[in-house]
């Protein structure tokens, strides 16, 4: 059974007066746990999210989804840290709750987010509950941190209370290969850190619930059985790692 879903558009966040759209469970008796979701490449794209940021909110989870600009003449860290800070500070105005609050991404924003997850302290030492990557590639250097999160894990080994890796990717993506996903696990595994990989039979735009349009040069959500499967079990991965229970077998098995 899933939950009636309220969202509200257009809130600004940073200095800069970015957008964010906020997908909140709606008639909630407490405060619901909250997913920071970031998308990818193309400049001010949260719009593309919105198919499995309501299919995440459905399930209980109240989740955000800022503008970024990987653009910029920062690779967009600034964005990504004002919005995670906004995140902090009012989540709990929104309906949500500070202390469970996850980050994820897709394509450069799942990047992003397992950046925060291995070098904490280039990213305004914050520690996320969990942290999700969806579709992202972890050799080269991540635009929240600066830094390659495959060698920030090796630098930070046994790292202190780490948090939660939770990853998602398609198994005929042609954008990112998933090999990319099963070597962060094979690393995570390496340092005894929790990890989970979830491959699912879709492509890049698929695991989002969304379908690359070349004419518009943009993904749009998408109807076909491979995107809205593989997107809805996206959406069940960022509920499980906000630690709402989900039937797990709905998502296959961790890694």
């Amino acid at each position: 059974m899933t939950t009636e879903v309220v969202v509200r558009t257009g809130l600004t966040y940073g200095s800069g007066g970015k957008l964010m759209d906020v997908y909140r469970p709606a008639g909630a008796s407490e405060q619901a746990p909250a997913v920071l979701l970031w998308h990818g490449r193309g400049p001010d794209e949260r719009d593309v999210l919105a198919p499995v940021a309501r299919a995440t909110a459905e399930l209980g989870v109240m989740v955000l989804v800022p503008d970024w600009r990987p653009d910029a003449a920062d690779g967009g860290r600034t964005h990504l840290l004002d919005s995670a800070v906004f995140a902090r500070r009012h989540v709990d105005d929104l309906g949500g709750d500070p202390e469970r609050i996850v980050l994820a991404g897709w394509s450069l924003g799942g990047k992003a987010a397992v950046g925060v997850a291995v070098n904490p302290a280039a990213f305004d030492g914050w520690r996320p509950r969990a942290v999700v990557g969806i579709a992202g590639a972890y050799g080269t250097v991540a635009p929240s941190t600066g830094s390659v999160p495959l060698d920030d894990l090796r630098r930070s080994g046994g790292q202190a209370s780490p948090a939660p890796v939770w990853l998602v990717h398609g198994t005929a993506d042609p954008v990112v290969d998933v090999e990319r996903s099963r070597e962060l696990r094979t690393a995570l595994e390496k340092e005894n850190r929790p990890v989970s990989l979830d491959e699912v039979a879709t492509d890049h735009a698929g695991v989002v619930m969304t379908e690359f349009v070349p004419e518009q040069n943009r993904c749009l959500p998408s109807t076909a059985d491979h995107a809205i499967a593989a997107g809805t079990r996206t959406a069940l991965v960022l509920a499980a790692a906000a630690a709402i229970r989900v039937t797990r077998s709905a998502t296959g098995s961790g890694g």
